[in-house]
């Protein structure tokens, strides 16, 4: 009796493995009138959607950070006194007359200022996005069924733009005590001009890798119909090397960092005036690795038996962060910008592919 269930139960488990096997729907052997592999080679076309988004920026000098102000000329100061604000007549008076004749404050008369505003900030308005761009698409298939199949497609790793938008200020303001307080102190505040990264072109570049990976359903059946069209999901894959930044931007972001180091090394006064510090700023650009999903609609056309043509359009979620540094090797890191680039990119495919 054991026996007898146990040979029942077998039978039972493996009534759907042969099920599965002979079936020409749903079969796993040769010989049912479909070809396993296919290849298709043509036009790729990626069109991001996204929008940018605003850089986030945090910097060495630590929120409240009191620093010697050094040299630094009257009408500096007089440019940069926060509006509104009391200033001591005599102050006030002194400031005027010596920028009357171009002078400066020197620093045994600067003094010393709390500065804020420098730790952190957003930039909104600002961001990149990147470009559409044209490269030669490979897809591949392998067929489980003749409805069933696993993608892989990828390009030739196209060299994508980035637009850059907007205009980046650094929000400075400060309590600075003069002549050792005796005349009161100064609030200044001033936004501290970076770079425009509309202004000389695309902001950075970056060379693309985005292999995709889906499963894919095919309607009809082959040898009745040759018009089949077909859809898919899966994963895409963004990694991104070869970064460059556009050579202004890159000068801005140099003289940004100075400005920092100025303050580190005690001649904040020279910050405010573009002045070059005792430090020697890289700038280096980064991107993050990313996964996406990836949705598809696509058709093929069999010329005959092994040549077929095939058109798709894809979309894929796809989000990464880029990271903008300024480093010195005395200072260590002076300024980290980072934003999020939304790619979101539709990817259009014509080509023309073969069975075997």
């Amino acid at each position: 009796m054991k026996k007898t269930l146990l040979c029942v139960a077998t039978s039972i488990t493996a009534l759907p493995m042969l099920t599965h096997a002979d079936s020409p729907y749903f079969s796993l052997q040769d010989g049912d009138g479909f070809k396993r592999f296919s290849v298709s080679v043509g036009a790729l076309h990626v069109m991001p959607q996204g929008k940018a988004q605003p850089f986030r920026v945090n910097t060495s000098v630590k929120e409240g950070e009191t620093a010697k102000v050094g040299d630094i000329k009257a009408q500096t100061v007089l440019d940069n006194i926060k509006p509104g604000s009391s200033v001591n007549p005599l102050l006030k008076a002194t400031l005027d007359g010596l920028a009357l004749i171009n002078a400066d404050v020197p620093s045994a008369l600067s003094g010393t200022a709390e500065i804020r505003g420098l730790s952190q900030w957003d930039n909104s308005g600002t961001g990149l996005e990147a470009d559409d761009v044209t490269t030669l698409g490979i897809m591949t298939n392998y067929f489980f069924t003749d409805n069933i199949s696993f993608e892989m497609k990828a390009g030739i790793p196209p060299k994508v733009d980035l637009q850059g938008k907007g205009k980046i200020y650094a929000p400075f303001s400060a309590t600075a005590t003069p002549m050792g307080g005796a005349l009161g102190n100064l609030e200044l505040e001033n936004d501290i001009f970076i770079t425009d990264l509309e202004a000389h072109g695309p902001a950075a570049s970056a060379r693309a890798w985005t292999p995709a990976f889906e499963f894919q359903y095919h309607f009809g059946k082959t040898g009745v119909n040759k018009f089949r069209p077909y859809v898919g999901v899966g994963m895409m894959y963004a990694y991104f090397n070869e970064l460059e930044i556009n050579p202004q931007t890159e000068k801005d972001l140099i003289a940004a960092g100075h400005m920092i180091a100025n303050i580190k090394e005690g001649n904040a006064g020279a910050s405010l005036e573009g002045k070059k510090s005792s430090a020697n700023p890289k700038v280096k650009l980064e991107a993050t690795d990313a996964f996406a999903p990836i949705a598809t609609v696509g058709f093929t056309y069999d010329f005959n038996d092994k040549w077929f043509a095939v058109g798709s359009v894809s979309y894929a979620h796809l989000k990464n962060e880029t990271t903008i540094t300024v480093k010195d090797a005395t200072h260590g890191e002076l300024i980290k910008s980072t934003a999020d680039i939304e790619i979101n990119p539709i990817l259009a495919y014509a080509g023309v592919g073969y069975r075997f």
